[in-house]
């Protein structure tokens, strides 16, 4: 009712609705028929296309089907354990390409095999990391990397410990053992000081056979724009430094300006990444470093080549270091094509928008009869890792589609996930995700957090806000 074309006036509005009330015809002709319902359960959109399958699936015995819906289940439970996880990894090759151009074609000639320059793969890096969390506020990380240049190697293992202590803010205990920097101990806090300006500290202690190396990091950061972040940070220990930065992030294009003092380095660093609107997601980009060190140009491209997978390759060419080649692979699990997540976000825009007026009328009955008012709500990843630092918060505001739920002074959410909910969609996809709430019955304010995947029923006493708080 609330999508039906009838029920407005405003051209736009009607063709916004005449869009939705489509999408929920044509899944109540799916659902209202049993032999399409099962198949849907088992197989989705795609089970329902006739080209896209044999005849003889949609003609399997209730028993057929049960035992194969039981087979998915358990697929599903798997992927879901594998979300949860939050696996991440990244193989790294460097390739020294310096013989290309450093030697001169008369050379060749008096070189046996000269024609052919020495080209090597002088190093490479590997890591892998994954997340279990614990409580809905308790996650263990464990993390660990191998590495080798120049034919010599070594690898570490890290375990953490990360609670979030508050809306505003987590702690990390970190634990750490190899054979570069031998066994480490560490503690990192974030905080949200402001709306725009957020602070970050680390402290460590590193235990080799040369002693105790203690050393700390300390980050500011805060939003100057919409789109640009501008950071300052202080890092003292074997290498003590001051680095301040600023990065600025749009749809398609990505740009850093850096400046560092410090032991033994200090540099300044400029660089440019252009984002393609495509399907594939290319990007180019270029850098150029100067300091002590010397002086250092990079370029390259990455670019998606399946679900999961970035390929890219970046070109060095320094003085005095000479000319090196990286080619990366970056896994990248639970990534959904940018055009989905637009399409399912001016669905969901669009649904807001329908809902303006039933919304208004919810209100005022719920006021008349001091029953359920949705203040505030939002839905998605609160706490951001600190090493996607320059990444906005990724919630979305929800309270109007939350109101129009709202039946009798009541609001009840099963154990689906949320983002399917009318005037929702998935802002962080993969991620962990929760919806939190802050609303008001009887008179007296109430907040909840509720994790994905879990039931919501409103009003309940323990979400009560007592007034010393």
């Amino acid at each position: 009712m609330l999508y039906h074309p009838d029920k407005h006036r405003d051209p736009e509005l009607k063709r916004q609705a005449e869009q939705l009330f489509n999408l929920v015809h044509q899944a109540y002709e799916v659902l209202s028929d049993p032999q399409s319902r099962a198949i849907y359960d088992i197989y989705g959109k795609r089970g329902l296309d006739v080209e896209g399958w044999e005849v003889v699936e949609r003609k399997r015995s209730p028993v057929e089907i049960r035992e194969e819906f039981e087979r998915l289940q358990r697929e599903r439970e798997e992927r879901r354990l594998q979300q949860r996880t939050n696996p991440k990894g990244m193989i790294s090759v460097g390739v020294d390409a310096t013989d290309l151009f450093d030697r001169y074609e008369e050379d060749y000639e008096d070189v046996p095999g000269g024609g052919f320059p020495h080209v090597e793969i002088n190093k490479m890096h590997i890591s892998q990391s994954i997340e279990a969390p614990l409580t809905t506020s308790d996650t263990a990380v464990l993390s660990g990397s191998l590495s080798t240049h120049n034919g010599n190697g070594g690898g570490n293992i890290n375990v953490a410990l990360r609670r979030v202590t508050s809306a505003k803010g987590w702690g990390e205990v970190e634990f750490g053992a190899g054979d570069t920097h031998g066994p480490l101990l560490g503690m990192k806090i974030f905080r949200n000081l402001t709306a725009r300006c957020f602070v970050t500290a680390q402290c460590g202690l590193h235990f080799s056979s040369r002693g105790v190396r203690p050393g700390c990091t300390t980050m500011l950061a805060r939003h100057l724009d919409k789109n640009t972040m501008g950071y300052l940070q202080w890092r003292w220990g074997t290498q003590s430094s001051m680095n301040t930065s600023i990065v600025r992030d749009t749809k398609t294009s990505h740009f850093t300006l850096a400046m560092q003092l410090g032991i033994p380095h200090s540099f300044m660093m400029m660089s440019y990444q252009y984002k393609f609107q495509d399907d594939d997601q290319t990007k180019v980009k270029g850098s150029i470093k100067a300091g002590f060190f010397g002086t250092v140009v990079e370029y390259g491209a990455e670019r998606k080549i399946s679900r999961h997978s970035v390929l890219g390759a970046t070109v060095s060419v320094g003085v005095p270091q000479g000319v090196s080649l990286k080619i990366k692979d970056l896994e990248k699990h639970r990534e959904s094509s940018a055009s989905d997540i637009a399409r399912k976000r001016q669905e969901a825009e669009s649904a807001v928008l329908l809902m303006q007026e039933s919304v208004r009328r919810i209100i005022e009955t719920e006021e008349s009869k001091m029953g359920l008012i949705i203040l505030n709500a939002w839905y998605g990843k609160f706490v951001t890792d600190n090493s996607q630092k320059h990444e906005r918060a990724k919630v979305i505001d929800v309270t109007v589609p939350l109101q129009c739920l709202v039946k009798d002074s009541k609001l009840i959410l099963t154990e689906a996930t949320k983002s399917g909910l009318p005037g929702f969609y998935d802002p962080c996809v993969g991620e962990e995700k929760s919806l939190k709430l802050l609303y008001q019955f009887r008179g007296v304010m109430h907040q909840v957090l509720s994790p994905e995947g879990e039931a919501l029923r409103i009003p309940k006493q323990s979400h009560r806000i007592d007034a010393d708080t």
